[in-house]
Protein backbone atom coordinates (compact mmCIF):
# COMPACT_ATOMS: atom_id res chain seq x y z
CA UNK A 1 0.00 0.00 0.00
CA UNK A 2 1.62 3.28 -1.06
CA UNK A 3 1.59 6.54 0.87
CA UNK A 4 -1.44 7.88 -1.01
CA UNK A 5 -3.61 4.90 -0.14
CA UNK A 6 -5.58 4.47 3.06
CA UNK A 7 -7.22 1.60 4.83
CA UNK A 8 -10.89 2.45 5.20
CA UNK A 9 -12.52 1.33 8.44
CA UNK A 10 -16.20 1.72 9.24
CA UNK A 11 -16.62 1.81 13.00
CA UNK A 12 -20.12 1.20 14.39
CA UNK A 13 -21.02 2.18 17.95
CA UNK A 14 -23.82 3.49 20.11
CA UNK A 15 -22.60 6.51 22.06
CA UNK A 16 -24.31 5.16 25.22
CA UNK A 17 -22.61 1.75 24.96
CA UNK A 18 -20.04 1.26 27.72
CA UNK A 19 -18.07 -1.21 25.59
CA UNK A 20 -17.57 1.51 22.97
CA UNK A 21 -16.48 3.87 25.76
CA UNK A 22 -13.96 1.27 26.90
CA UNK A 23 -12.90 0.54 23.33
CA UNK A 24 -12.15 4.13 22.30
CA UNK A 25 -8.61 3.71 23.64
CA UNK A 26 -8.02 1.03 21.00
CA UNK A 27 -9.12 3.35 18.21
CA UNK A 28 -6.79 6.01 19.62
CA UNK A 29 -3.91 3.51 19.69
CA UNK A 30 -4.54 2.53 16.06
CA UNK A 31 -4.44 6.18 15.01
CA UNK A 32 -1.15 6.70 16.87
CA UNK A 33 0.48 3.55 15.52
CA UNK A 34 -0.68 3.97 11.91
CA UNK A 35 -0.41 7.74 11.33
CA UNK A 36 -1.92 8.79 8.03
CA UNK A 37 -2.68 5.21 7.01
CA UNK A 38 -6.19 4.74 8.41
CA UNK A 39 -9.39 6.48 7.42
CA UNK A 40 -12.13 5.90 9.96
CA UNK A 41 -15.78 6.41 9.13
CA UNK A 42 -17.71 6.71 12.36
CA UNK A 43 -21.19 5.23 12.16
CA UNK A 44 -23.89 5.01 14.82
CA UNK A 45 -26.45 2.34 15.62
CA UNK A 46 -29.57 2.76 17.80
CA UNK A 47 -29.00 0.18 20.54
CA UNK A 48 -30.15 2.81 23.02
CA UNK A 49 -32.62 4.51 20.68
CA UNK A 50 -35.21 4.14 23.45
CA UNK A 51 -32.81 3.97 26.38
CA UNK A 52 -35.28 3.90 29.28
CA UNK A 53 -37.39 1.20 27.64
CA UNK A 54 -34.28 -0.90 26.94
CA UNK A 55 -33.08 -0.78 30.54
CA UNK A 56 -36.56 -1.40 31.91
CA UNK A 57 -36.94 -4.40 29.61
CA UNK A 58 -33.46 -5.91 29.85
CA UNK A 59 -32.95 -5.27 33.57
CA UNK A 60 -36.50 -5.79 34.81
CA UNK A 61 -35.55 -8.85 36.86
CA UNK A 62 -32.02 -7.66 37.70
CA UNK A 63 -32.67 -4.54 39.72
CA UNK A 64 -33.75 -2.16 36.98
CA UNK A 65 -31.76 1.06 36.61
CA UNK A 66 -29.98 0.46 39.93
CA UNK A 67 -28.90 -2.98 38.78
CA UNK A 68 -27.70 -1.57 35.48
CA UNK A 69 -25.81 1.17 37.31
CA UNK A 70 -24.06 -1.45 39.46
CA UNK A 71 -23.15 -3.49 36.38
CA UNK A 72 -21.70 -0.42 34.64
CA UNK A 73 -19.64 0.56 37.68
CA UNK A 74 -18.33 -3.00 38.14
CA UNK A 75 -17.43 -3.18 34.46
CA UNK A 76 -15.66 0.18 34.49
CA UNK A 77 -13.68 -0.75 37.61
CA UNK A 78 -11.80 -3.34 35.52
CA UNK A 79 -10.31 -0.62 33.29
CA UNK A 80 -7.97 2.10 34.54
CA UNK A 81 -8.39 4.37 31.51
CA UNK A 82 -12.10 5.12 32.02
CA UNK A 83 -14.24 6.51 34.80
CA UNK A 84 -17.98 6.35 35.35
CA UNK A 85 -20.08 8.55 37.57
CA UNK A 86 -21.59 6.91 40.69
CA UNK A 87 -25.05 8.09 39.57
CA UNK A 88 -24.75 6.83 35.98
CA UNK A 89 -28.22 5.90 34.63
CA UNK A 90 -29.75 7.08 37.89
CA UNK A 91 -29.48 10.85 37.38
CA UNK A 92 -29.85 12.99 34.23
CA UNK A 93 -30.60 9.88 32.15
CA UNK A 94 -30.65 10.32 28.37
CA UNK A 95 -33.89 9.22 26.74
CA UNK A 96 -32.30 8.31 23.43
CA UNK A 97 -28.87 7.94 21.83
CA UNK A 98 -30.40 9.25 18.60
CA UNK A 99 -29.99 12.87 19.69
CA UNK A 100 -26.21 12.72 20.32
CA UNK A 101 -25.83 10.60 17.18
CA UNK A 102 -27.49 13.34 15.13
CA UNK A 103 -25.27 15.92 16.79
CA UNK A 104 -22.13 13.93 15.94
CA UNK A 105 -23.24 13.43 12.34
CA UNK A 106 -23.73 17.19 12.09
CA UNK A 107 -20.23 17.78 13.47
CA UNK A 108 -18.87 15.22 10.99
CA UNK A 109 -20.58 17.01 8.11
CA UNK A 110 -19.34 20.40 9.30
CA UNK A 111 -15.73 19.25 9.56
CA UNK A 112 -15.93 17.53 6.18
CA UNK A 113 -16.24 21.02 4.71
CA UNK A 114 -12.60 21.54 5.71
CA UNK A 115 -13.11 24.18 8.37
CA UNK A 116 -10.86 22.41 10.90
CA UNK A 117 -7.58 20.51 10.69
CA UNK A 118 -6.12 17.60 12.64
CA UNK A 119 -4.35 18.64 15.83
CA UNK A 120 -1.12 16.82 14.94
CA UNK A 121 -1.26 13.71 17.12
CA UNK A 122 -3.57 11.63 14.94
CA UNK A 123 -6.67 12.72 16.85
CA UNK A 124 -9.11 14.79 14.79
CA UNK A 125 -11.54 17.30 16.15
CA UNK A 126 -14.34 14.88 15.30
CA UNK A 127 -12.72 12.17 17.42
CA UNK A 128 -12.19 14.66 20.24
CA UNK A 129 -15.88 15.58 20.03
CA UNK A 130 -16.92 11.92 20.20
CA UNK A 131 -14.73 11.45 23.29
CA UNK A 132 -16.13 14.58 24.96
CA UNK A 133 -19.72 13.50 24.38
CA UNK A 134 -19.02 10.06 25.83
CA UNK A 135 -17.25 11.55 28.82
CA UNK A 136 -20.10 13.98 29.41
CA UNK A 137 -22.35 10.98 29.92
CA UNK A 138 -20.22 8.25 31.47
CA UNK A 139 -17.84 10.37 33.55
CA UNK A 140 -20.08 13.32 34.37
CA UNK A 141 -23.57 11.71 34.20
CA UNK A 142 -24.92 14.54 32.05
CA UNK A 143 -27.98 14.19 29.86
CA UNK A 144 -26.50 14.04 26.37
CA UNK A 145 -29.92 13.66 24.77
CA UNK A 146 -30.44 17.34 25.70
CA UNK A 147 -29.21 19.67 22.96
CA UNK A 148 -28.32 22.22 25.62
CA UNK A 149 -25.67 19.82 26.96
CA UNK A 150 -24.39 19.14 23.44
CA UNK A 151 -24.23 22.88 22.69
CA UNK A 152 -21.97 23.25 25.73
CA UNK A 153 -19.70 20.48 24.43
CA UNK A 154 -19.51 22.31 21.09
CA UNK A 155 -18.70 25.61 22.79
CA UNK A 156 -15.94 24.00 24.89
CA UNK A 157 -14.35 22.73 21.66
CA UNK A 158 -14.91 26.08 19.91
CA UNK A 159 -17.23 24.44 17.40
CA UNK A 160 -19.87 26.73 15.86
CA UNK A 161 -22.99 25.25 17.45
CA UNK A 162 -25.28 27.47 15.36
CA UNK A 163 -23.89 25.92 12.17
CA UNK A 164 -24.29 22.48 13.73
CA UNK A 165 -27.92 23.27 14.53
CA UNK A 166 -28.41 24.40 10.94
CA UNK A 167 -27.29 20.98 9.68
CA UNK A 168 -29.89 19.47 11.98
CA UNK A 169 -32.61 21.88 10.88
CA UNK A 170 -32.02 21.18 7.18
CA UNK A 171 -32.21 17.42 7.69
CA UNK A 172 -28.64 16.81 6.46
CA UNK A 173 -27.61 15.19 9.75
CA UNK A 174 -30.72 13.00 9.67
CA UNK A 175 -29.88 11.84 6.15
CA UNK A 176 -26.33 10.96 7.25
CA UNK A 177 -27.64 9.01 10.23
CA UNK A 178 -30.07 7.18 7.95
CA UNK A 179 -27.09 6.15 5.81
CA UNK A 180 -25.55 4.65 8.95
CA UNK A 181 -28.76 2.69 9.53
CA UNK A 182 -28.66 1.34 5.98
CA UNK A 183 -25.03 0.29 6.39
CA UNK A 184 -25.88 -1.31 9.75
CA UNK A 185 -28.42 -3.58 8.06
CA UNK A 186 -26.33 -4.14 4.94
CA UNK A 187 -23.34 -5.41 6.92
CA UNK A 188 -25.51 -7.17 9.52
CA UNK A 189 -23.58 -5.44 12.28
CA UNK A 190 -23.98 -7.55 15.45
CA UNK A 191 -23.57 -4.76 17.99
CA UNK A 192 -21.38 -2.07 19.49
CA UNK A 193 -18.50 -1.67 18.90
CA UNK A 194 -17.91 -3.27 15.48
CA UNK A 195 -15.08 -2.68 13.02
CA UNK A 196 -15.94 -3.29 9.36
CA UNK A 197 -13.11 -3.82 6.86
CA UNK A 198 -12.95 -4.61 3.16
CA UNK A 199 -16.42 -3.27 2.35
CA UNK A 200 -18.05 -5.71 4.74
CA UNK A 201 -15.95 -8.79 3.98
CA UNK A 202 -14.40 -8.68 7.45
CA UNK A 203 -15.73 -7.55 10.80
CA UNK A 204 -14.49 -7.50 14.36
CA UNK A 205 -17.11 -7.19 17.07
CA UNK A 206 -17.08 -6.72 20.79
CA UNK A 207 -14.55 -6.17 23.55
CA UNK A 208 -11.53 -7.43 21.58
CA UNK A 209 -7.92 -6.96 22.60
CA UNK A 210 -5.92 -4.34 20.74
CA UNK A 211 -3.44 -6.86 19.28
CA UNK A 212 -6.26 -8.72 17.51
CA UNK A 213 -7.43 -5.53 15.83
CA UNK A 214 -3.87 -4.46 15.03
CA UNK A 215 -3.09 -7.83 13.41
CA UNK A 216 -6.04 -7.43 11.04
CA UNK A 217 -5.05 -3.86 10.20
CA UNK A 218 -1.45 -4.89 9.53
CA UNK A 219 -2.55 -7.69 7.22
CA UNK A 220 -4.83 -5.42 5.24
CA UNK A 221 -2.18 -2.72 4.93
CA UNK A 222 0.27 -5.29 3.57
CA UNK A 223 -2.30 -6.87 1.27
CA UNK A 224 -5.43 -4.82 0.50
CA UNK A 225 -7.00 -7.91 -1.13
CA UNK A 226 -6.68 -9.95 2.08
CA UNK A 227 -9.97 -11.63 2.99
CA UNK A 228 -11.47 -11.50 -0.49
CA UNK A 229 -12.66 -14.61 -2.26
CA UNK A 230 -9.86 -16.83 -3.56
CA UNK A 231 -9.70 -19.98 -5.66
CA UNK A 232 -7.10 -21.63 -3.39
Amino acid sequence: MNEEQHLDIEYFTDILCIWAYIGQVRVDELLRNFPGQLRFRYRYIPLFGAAHDKIERDWKDKGGAKGYNAFQRETAAQWKHIHVHPELWLNQCPRSSTVPHLFLKAVDLLLAKGEHEHDGDGHSLLEETICRVREAFFRDARNISDFGTLDEVAEDLKLPHQKIRRLLDTGEAHAALHADSEAYHKYQVPGSPTFIFNEGRQRLYGNLGYRIIEANVNELLKNPEFGQASWC
